[in-house]
């Protein structure tokens, strides 16, 4: 494990953190609530893309010529031209900060980060990160990758899982909330997903398996993908389960929790990654049968005490997620995958969204 300590004065500002992946939901913002911390407590993540500001907008001169070399192939409102790099922690491990109160903007019942910085070393004063608390917005530090410094702590850092023990404890995410609604975390998800998915359809229609994955993912493929014969099928895979059926030509593969890598499946089939949570309870959480039973209630059988949620709704994937990934797909320059993309950032609330 490591510590983060500031480049200035060598003062500790974290507990100590292994590395993880940087959720897909790290940019999601959602209703009006205060969200939980996007970190679990003793991690860390690196945040690839530049972020805060500078901003510009993308209709000043120059911006559209230079967002290819940032990985961004598509128009966008504006474009950070601050720093990549920004270590991302939970804000309950964070030690020797103080605020700096004239950075401390926000938008409703908290901090957005919108100013920059508004984090500095409590022993120096040197400004060294960013803190997001405000209602939509996961909980985070964002460290200014310039301002500390990794150092190398005597605690053991966690254990990477490896992909059969990661698909032998199951740990899903559950789709749909106590209150009705969908999880945050699957529209976020199924968004970045979803992206991915019509980048490797080539503009065919897609067919997803029934259940759970077509609830998720059938509605918003056939209003953006043209009509017709079904020419591609998607399937998942991936550890725990059998091979894919050799006829389908995409597969929905788990996102490593810890490394950010997708499951690589044999084969020719191009590979969608989906977050892992996600995934897992795709691959091995079944709907309960609604059958009587006599005597003992046994496995398998739907019970009335919980009662087991449903959606109020139909499920809308996080339409600000997919613009967003969208944008930073090569893919994005064709044409027809183009005009998705306007018509989405367009009317981010329409039909499927």
């Amino acid at each position: 494990m490591v510590v983060f300590a500031c480049a200035g004065c060598g003062a500790v500002l974290t507990a100590p953190v292994s590395r993880i992946a940087l959720p897909v939901h790290a940019r999601q913002s959602y209703g009006h609530v205060l969200l939980p911390a996007l970190m679990e407590p003793g991690t860390y993540a690196v945040d690839p893309e530049p972020s805060g500001p500078p901003w510009r907008r993308w209709s000043e001169a120059g911006v559209a010529d230079e967002a290819e070399a940032r990985g961004v192939f598509a128009p966008v409102f504006a474009l950070s031209f601050g720093a990549p790099g920004a270590i991302v922690v939970a804000p309950g491990d964070t030690r020797g900060t103080v605020m700096i109160p004239e950075w401390c903007d926000g938008g409703c019942m908290g901090l957005d980060g919108r100013g920059g910085p508004n984090l500095a070393c409590a022993q120096c004063g040197q400004a060294v990160g960013t803190r997001i608390d405000d209602c939509s917005y996961w909980q985070t530090v964002r460290l200014v990758p310039h301002a500390v410094r990794r150092l190398t702590t005597d605690a053991p850092a966690h254990r990477t899982i490896g992909w059969q023990e990661l698909a032998e404890e199951r740990q899903g995410t559950p789709p749909v909330e106590q209150s009705g609604g969908w999880n945050p975390r699957w529209q976020a998800a199924v968004g970045v997903a979803l992206a991915h998915m019509l980048a490797a359809s080539g503009g065919a229609p897609v067919a997803v398996p029934g259940g759970l994955v077509a609830d998720t993912f059938s509605r918003a493929l056939d209003a953006l993908l043209p009509p017709g014969p079904r020419s591609k099928q998607a399937a998942l895979a991936g550890p725990g389960l059998p091979a894919p059926d050799p006829a389908a030509d995409i597969v929905l593969v788990p996102r490593h929790p810890q490394t950010g890598e997708a499951w690589q499946p044999s084969g020719t089939a191009e590979t969608v990654p989906l977050a892992a949570d996600v995934w897992i309870h795709l691959a091995f959480h079944h709907e309960w049968l609604p059958v009587p039973a006599t005597g003992g209630m046994p496995d398998g059988v739907l019970r009335d005490d919980p009662l087991p949620p449903y959606p109020l709704g139909l499920f809308r994937p996080d339409s600000e997620l997919f613009v967003h990934t969208l944008a930073r797909l090569p893919a994005v320059r064709q044409p027809w995958l183009r005009r998705i993309y306007d018509q989405v950032k367009g009317h981010p609330y329409a039909r499927p969204f």
